[in-house]
């Protein structure tokens, strides 16, 4: 049988090379697929991570809302809260201990000088003053014996039928008995008029503006914790007390006419007149107490009532701005403000503010026209800070 002959691809060349190089070519094309896919793998990757971090950073930046500073009243009014009182006012105590009997005015009532107002019983007092004028009249009946004796002393003494230590001994005697007397009669005039006080009288014109008087209660003088029996208020005339910033203290002047308007009365005024100041700065809230009075003919101002006291003190009003109170931050350096650059930087400025008018505030030093400020800034605000304004034009109130 013949032998069949195959090629030596070991040692012929030409027949071994083509596969080999195909195989090397599918080698480096399926390396350079798999570097692709990690390169583009490490890509994405890079690339999510950048974009992750800038909305972090974009996320971190706050957004606020900014108001912008307007021009004060030019009018050059200065309204301020006022608290206003009755002319005089007294609360009645009662003097001595004892039970209500009668109660003989309610609130409201005018009552005048003297009248009665409640009636307590003291039977214990009573007693007392019973006791009191029963030692005067032992101590009185002892100063008249010790008269009589002394008197008779004297004369003998004229005889010489007793000796003058004897004699002194009567007059002392008479002396101690006389100064007995008078005081067991100073302790019933006591007791008297502490009998007196069971007998509550209003001590002048006006009107009963509170009562805890109850029949039967029992009432202890001298007691800390006790509230008045009754309070009586003459209300003819009020006094209304205002505290006045130390910016604004220098501009009011005895004499000079104000506004009152109360929340009771929309659309009407009343017309008080500066009468006394204190003439001193309060430490604490840096303001002057000064005293107004009105005439009160209707009874329309009340004790007690919450009203807004306006003064003319010329036009230095216009100059100063106001914001809202929330866009004030109250620190160790004093209130100030977050204002907002063009580049969205916060600066921290400080104001002074001139008053305080609740819901806005006053600043006399430290803004300026076009300044945005940011309203309601967090605590923790610093200077340098970037922000976001809110997308809008920034308004003002």
């Amino acid at each position: 049988m013949p032998e069949t002959s195959f090629p030596d691809t070991a040692s012929n060349g030409a027949v071994a090379g083509p596969d080999n190089r195909t195989l090397k070519r599918a080698g480096i094309g399926a390396g350079i697929v798999a570097l692709l896919i990690v390169g583009v793998g490490v890509a994405t990757r890079i690339h999510a991570t950048s974009d992750l971090k800038e909305t972090v950073m974009r996320d971190a930046i706050p957004t606020v809302a900014v108001v912008l500073p307007q021009r004060g009243d030019k009018s050059g009014a200065l309204i301020l809260p006022g608290n206003v009182q009755a002319y005089n006012s007294a609360a009645i105590y009662a003097r001595t201990n004892g039970y209500v009997r009668r109660w003989l005015a309610d609130i409201g009532d005018n009552v005048r000088a003297g009248q009665p107002l409640a009636i307590l019983d003291a039977p214990d007092l009573d007693q007392q003053l019973a006791a009191a004028q029963a030692d005067y009249q032992t101590a009185l009946a002892n100063q008249r014996l010790a008269g009589t004796t002394a008197t008779r002393w004297r004369a003998m003494l004229e005889k010489d039928a007793v000796s003058r230590q004897e004699a002194d001994e009567k007059a002392g005697d008479l002396a101690a008995k006389s100064a007995l007397s008078n005081a067991a009669l100073a302790n019933v005039k006591r007791l008297r008029a502490l009998q007196g006080f069971t007998r509550l009288t209003a001590p002048f014109d006006g009107v009963v503006t509170s009562r805890s008087a109850q029949i039967g209660a029992l009432v202890v003088a001298g007691n800390a914790a006790s509230q008045p029996l009754f309070t009586v208020s003459d209300v003819h005339r009020m006094r209304i007390y205002v505290r006045v910033p130390q910016l604004y203290s220098a501009q009011l002047k005895t004499g000079m006419p104000a506004t009152l308007s109360l929340p009771e009365y929309p659309g009407r005024s009343f017309t008080a007149t500066l009468t006394s100041s204190a003439g001193a700065v309060d430490a604490q809230s840096g303001a002057v107490l000064v005293q107004l009075q009105a005439d009160n003919p209707d009874r329309a101002l009340k004790p007690g009532a919450f009203a807004q006291v306006r003064f003319n003190v010329g036009g230095g009003g216009g100059d100063a701005l106001t914001l809202p109170g929330s866009a004030i931050l109250y620190g160790n350096d004093g209130p100030t403000v977050a204002v907002v650059d063009g580049r969205g930087k916060v600066a921290l400025q400080p104001v002074t503010i001139a008053r305080d008018e609740g819901a806005r505030v006053v600043i006399s030093n430290g803004l300026r026209m076009g300044d945005r400020v940011i309203d309601t800034p967090p605590d923790a605000i610093q200077a340098g800070d970037r922000v976001h304004v809110q997308q809008g034009k920034a308004h003002a109130e």
